[in-house]
């Protein structure tokens, strides 16, 4: 009970503390105290098209990112869970990307990606292609972002599917051979039906996480070219610390939570009634 009173606490205090900070006017540099002002900070973002526009590329950037991540953790997942020699030293080298500290690692890619003197163009060049600008375009920004993060996490998704492999019964692969199936109806049919439950865990954790990435694209880009790859998250760091407009910010923050929230809880209830039966 002791320790539970103080994850409670710990968890409660900032988020009703930013929940009064939303429904004030608290600008940061203004000496006078915040006044009350109930939801009009809400109102505002609900036509903050600055806002909108991060939101949208918020759930791009997750939606493409976590189900590259789901797709390529599952087939590396599959290749791990095959016996060849090395296994073991493939296993541990894959999953370096995800001890990495994520700015450090946006910090390489951002030379790497550099459209003069990067690896990436020099290589689109060896091969007779056009270089990119990467996360110097418009176009190209996000892709770029979603690639880092794939690049990242996909070892974490790889990592929970293969614990889910582990634990599989070996019986319906034997029937399934004895019946004449094949390499792609065993995976199907088998595989991919008892992986979902431990699929669901992974894309739980992932769409959490990358709804919240900040980190690597505040290191990578800071939200530009322009506005090209600001999220909700850089959005309201930039209402917080450089317009000082911490009750605005605040209503975002608390905004996003809800997003979060609303997903996770959606995620667990589809699960238990569809996945767990």
């Amino acid at each position: 009970m002791p320790a539970l009173l103080v994850i409670v606490l710990v968890v409660s205090f900032p988020l009703l503390y930013t929940l009064w900070q939303s429904l004030t006017d608290w600008v940061l540099t203004n000496p006078r105290p915040a006044q009350l002002i109930g939801p009009v900070n809400y109102i505002e973002a609900a036509t903050d098209q600055r806002a909108l526009e991060a939101l949208l590329r918020t759930v791009i950037l997750t939606g493409v990112a976590v189900g590259v991540q789901m797709v390529l953790g599952v087939l590396m997942a599959l290749t791990m869970n095959q016996y060849f020699s090395g296994r073991s030293l493939m296993r541990t080298l894959s999953l370096l990307p995800i001890v990495a500290t994520p700015v450090a690692i946006a910090l390489v890619f951002v030379i790497m990606m550099n459209p003069s003197s990067g690896i990436f163009n020099a290589g689109l060049r060896a091969m007779g292609l056009p270089g990119l600008n990467w996360i110097y375009g418009q176009d190209t920004v996000l892709p770029s972002l979603v690639i880092v993060d794939t690049w990242q996490w996909t070892p974490f998704v790889m990592l929970i599917a293969l614990a889910g492999l582990s634990t599989m019964p070996r019986e319906p692969y034997e029937s399934a051979r004895i019946d004449g199936a094949n390499a792609w109806q065993i995976f199907w049919n088998i595989t991919l039906p008892l992986l979902y439950p431990t699929l669901f865990v992974a894309l739980l954790f992932r769409l959490i996480d990358t709804l919240k990435l900040f980190d690597t694209i505040y290191a990578m880009t800071q939200g530009g070219p322009g506005t090209a790859s600001e999220t909700v998250n850089l959005y309201l760091y930039s209402l917080g610390f450089t317009y000082f407009r911490m009750g605005y910010a605040s209503s975002l923050v608390i905004a996003l939570f809800s997003l979060i929230l609303a997903i996770a809880l959606v995620l667990i209830k589809y699960r238990r009634q569809n996945v767990l039966g």
